[in-house]
């Protein structure tokens, strides 16, 4: 259920690797955009840590640190695959485990991006968010793994992505089929300083059963998230600050009163190989 994150280079997702040139070929996965292998080698691996895991304004690790990685691969034709994980607390924060835990997501995706002509090209593909663990939810909630399929506009530094979700459940929260985000970000290099900045808006919209009931109570689960974000390319290790916001109704609290979606600065180092 609540889910956000906070990465690695400016938009399209967090810090995830170096600054990459305008025309560089990447692969994307959720909010994040992967380098693309070279010829030499289909494969790409990454690394980081973070301070705050935030994935789409919503923080997965109670606002405490992750370590991440992963692993893409990316074929001439356009087709790419991947694996990316982190550690995350939130199913457990939001109450919805009865017994059990689970607290690494794992994150699997394939896809396809080719461009249509100079500087536009489109991104499809499908990811699953997947939670390792034993566990039996708490009465109210479904299993946490989650699927999505997407598409994406890529117009030279930015890229306009919708992702609909294909389960019942949508991160915990049941009869949630046809949830949506949609968003646009936008991430510029600066000249050859090896400096990247970034922008993005984006909007989760929560459909269906559980939501209704939401609206019925006068609240909602459908929120707007903000982001600013600047990175910084250190001979192949990429330090990152992202400035995370959201208009996050109280229904985005934990237990203990915190609240999910507040306004977070995050710092992130990464490295790919």
């Amino acid at each position: 259920m609540f889910k956000t994150k906070l990465l690695v280079i400016a938009l399209g997702a967090a810090f995830a690797l170096p600054a990459m040139a305008e025309d560089a070929p990447v692969t994307s996965h959720k909010e994040e955009f992967h380098a693309a292998a070279e010829a030499a080698s289909p494969f790409t691996f990454n690394v980081g840590l973070v301070t705050d895991y935030i994935y789409r304004g919503i923080t997965q690790t109670a606002h405490g640190a992750a370590v991440q990685g992963g692993v893409d691969y990316a074929h001439a034709s356009g087709l790419y695959a991947g694996a990316w994980g982190s550690n995350v607390s939130w199913i457990k924060d939001s109450g919805a485990i009865a017994t059990g835990n689970t607290n690494i997501e794992l994150d699997t995706y394939f896809g396809f991006k080719n461009s249509i002509a100079e500087d536009l090209s489109y991104d499809v593909g499908y990811v699953r968010y997947n939670y390792l663990g034993t566990y039996t939810p708490a009465a109210g909630f479904n299993n946490a793994d989650t699927a999505e399929v997407y598409g994406a506009a890529i117009y030279k530094f930015a890229t306009l992505k919708y992702s609909y979700g294909l389960l019942d459940g949508f991160l915990t929260i049941p009869g949630a089929k046809g949830t949506n985000y949609i968003d646009l970000s936008a991430s510029y290099p600066v000249a050859d300083s090896g400096v990247t900045i970034g922008a993005h808006i984006g909007k989760q919209t929560f459909v269906g059963t559980t939501a209704d009931t939401f609206a019925a109570a006068g609240t909602t689960l459908t929120y707007t998230d903000y982001k600013l974000s600047a990175s910084k390319d250190f001979s192949g290790y990429v330090v990152g600050l992202n400035y995370t916001s959201t208009n996050a109704s109280s229904a985005w609290t934990y237990a203990k009163g915190d609240k999910w979606g507040k306004s977070v600065a995050a710092l992130s180092v990464t490295h790919s190989f």
